[in-house]
């Protein structure tokens, strides 16, 4: 297959699907362009943008969750869906709420989610951060605000929000911190009615889990493939229905 994901800038499932029907009323509502090509757009870290490292050096790869998350859905639904990757290696979800992070991921990326999201035909929208929290001392407090903010106005806008829990951490340390970030990605989803994908949980429960990591942060390839999986058996279902829907 071709791969063709948009990017801009720089096994057992553990997944935790909590969609409500009343949302998709408010997605359908939003989608009058549905006879075009579904689009989802994925926002994120350096582990969305699918940054591997290597003898010291990294960098992001063709071979990023993103990149084989779309080649699962055009392999089922062909060219008409589409995920476009606006990860920004170094950014929180805090940054993409006010619009206040790396700038190199296309034009709209220097505006506050809302109006950034305002603007962009998407029907879904995947959001994966904790990792950069932690490395920046965010509290967990600071990472629920952020996010249930970004869910709400997506859910407001119309557009369906998926939840990605952060890949792990080698480091004891910082995973342990990093898992109190995953909670409040979890609070959200259930408090939002989200659907979540549980990557921490996932990855954490694979045997020899650190060996399919880079470095302290970014997963391998096979890794970042991995993720994709766990990504389709949450996303094919809601695309699955919008294509379902009566044009």
């Amino acid at each position: 297959m071709t791969r063709r994901v948009l990017q801009a800038g720089g096994s057992t499932a553990v997944v935790a699907l909590t969609c409500c029907a009343l949302f998709f009323h408010n997605v359908q509502a939003a989608s009058a362009n549905i006879d075009g090509p579904i689009l989802i757009e994925a926002y994120g870290d350096s582990t969305t943008l699918g940054i591997t490292c290597s003898d010291g050096h990294c960098a992001a790869q063709a071979n990023n969750a993103v990149a084989y998350l779309q080649d699962e859905l055009q392999a089922r639904h062909g060219a008409r869906v589409q995920v476009a990757n606006y990860g920004v290696g170094g950014t929180t979800a805090a940054q993409l709420r006010d619009g206040t992070g790396n700038r190199r991921a296309g034009p709209t990326a220097g505006l506050a989610w809302q109006v950034r999201l305002a603007a962009s035909p998407a029907q879904i929208v995947l959001i994966n951060y904790g990792i950069n929290e932690v490395m920046q001392n965010q509290t967990p407090a600071q990472f629920y605000d952020a996010e249930t903010a970004l869910v709400k106005t997506a859910q407001a806008l119309g557009k369906q929000a998926v939840l990605q829990t952060s890949n792990p951490m080698p480091d004891n340390r910082l995973n342990a911190r990093l898992a109190a970030m995953v909670a409040m990605t979890r609070r959200v989803a259930a408090e939002q009615h989200a659907p979540l994908v549980d990557q921490f949980a996932y990855i954490g429960n694979l045997p020899e889990w650190k060996t399919l990591m880079s470095d302290g942060a970014h997963p391998r390839p096979a890794l970042y493939q991995l993720k994709a999986g766990q990504d389709f058996q949450v996303v094919d279902p809601l695309v699955q229905r919008l294509l379902d829907r009566p044009r």
